[in-house]
């Protein structure tokens, strides 16, 4: 993927190194982009309206418009003031509703999700793109793509259930009691497979996210190079890259974020008291449904805080990960000269 692992098949940096260097971008990234990911997520929530039988539930998010019908037909509502009406709108309101640490919501598990699955990913990703290098050639364009889609395929499937805890806990405001019962509940009735709810979204998500991605990300690397008249990437042509790369790759795969953050907040938008969970929805279907009552701008909900978010956090990710593996590279050097 970077000009280290050009060359001769030989790993320069060893893939415990390569796995120091994606954790400490993973750890900095979550830090910095988590509050973006929370307003994201509550604009999208707060679109994903449904009903049951005589049971209507609409939530933004932050705040529950909630109506229960008996047999008789009469009506209990709880209803809750706040609608968000843009991304800035949405950060006040959470500010003023919540405090300031909510911006912050889900941390934890997104800690806890991030490194592993960032180390799975990049980790597999240098490792394959070494791989098919040595086996098909450096010029072989398409190696990014292949490397990206098998390494995020892995890292998805296996990250799939925290990704739906940390989605829950940002789009409503749980105490870990309560994520804990939600949990335990939805084992004990659907089984264990329960927790990769929303996993085809994720992929269709995230694989054509990362194919995109890496395939300009090299492009636009090896351009930038070009121009600037060097052999070697700067921390500011890796920055760069990530950045621009990760902005067209997140536009164009937002619909099936949508999708995802829709699918997976189904699963708090009822009482286990007086709501019965809603019939499963494929992604198509939900795609169609969110363009009959919202339009087509509907798929793009959340467009701004997820380039506020993509944007820096690929750069950074990109960035410092290649800094690290360039630190240790050097680190090598020295050793094997003494």
């Amino acid at each position: 993927m970077d000009p280290e692992a050009a060359g001769p098949p030989i790993i320069k940096v060893t893939p415990l190194q390569q796995m120091i260097a994606s954790c400490t971008g993973a750890i900095l990234t979550s830090l910095m982009v988590t509050p973006f990911d929370v307003v994201k997520i509550r604009l999208q929530a707060q679109n994903n309206p449904f009903s049951k039988g005589k049971c209507f539930l609409y939530s933004n998010g932050l705040m529950d418009h909630l109506c229960v019908c008996d047999e008789e037909g009469n009506k209990a509502w709880y209803k809750k003031p706040g609608r968000f009406q843009g991304t800035l709108d949405a950060f006040l309101k959470i500010i003023r509703n919540e405090g300031i640490k909510s911006l912050w919501s889900g941390l934890p598990p997104t800690l806890v999700m991030a490194v592993p699955a960032t180390v799975i990913y990049f980790t597999c990703y240098d490792q394959l793109t070494v791989l098919l290098r040595s086996k098909l050639g450096e010029g072989e364009s398409h190696i990014p793509i292949v490397a990206g889609i098998v390494a995020r395929l892995g890292a998805v499937t296996v990250i799939s259930p925290l990704e739906l805890i940390r989605t829950k806990m940002q789009s409503k405001k749980f105490s870990y009691e309560e994520l804990h019962q939600f949990v335990s509940k939805k084992v004990s009735e659907d089984g264990w497979i329960s927790l990769w709810k929303g996993w085809a979204p994720t992929v269709l998500r995230d694989v054509p996210f990362s194919a995109m991605y890496w395939y300009n990300y090299e492009v636009l690397k090896k351009w930038l190079c070009a121009k600037s008249g060097l052999c070697e990437p700067t921390f500011m042509i890796n920055f760069t890259s990530g950045a621009l790369s990760g902005s067209f790759a997140a536009v164009v795969t937002l619909p099936f974020d949508v999708v995802k953050t829709q699918k997976q907040t189904q699963l708090w938008m009822y009482d286990s008291r007086k709501i019965s969970m809603p019939l499963q929805m494929s992604t198509w279907a939900i795609m169609k449904n969110i363009v009959a009552k919202n339009g087509f701008s509907g798929l793009f909900t959340g467009l701004i805080p997820r380039l506020i978010k993509i944007a820096p956090a690929c750069a950074v990710m990109i960035s410092t990960y290649e800094f690290a593996k360039s630190f240790f590279q050097k680190q090598n050097a020295r050793r094997q000269q003494y």
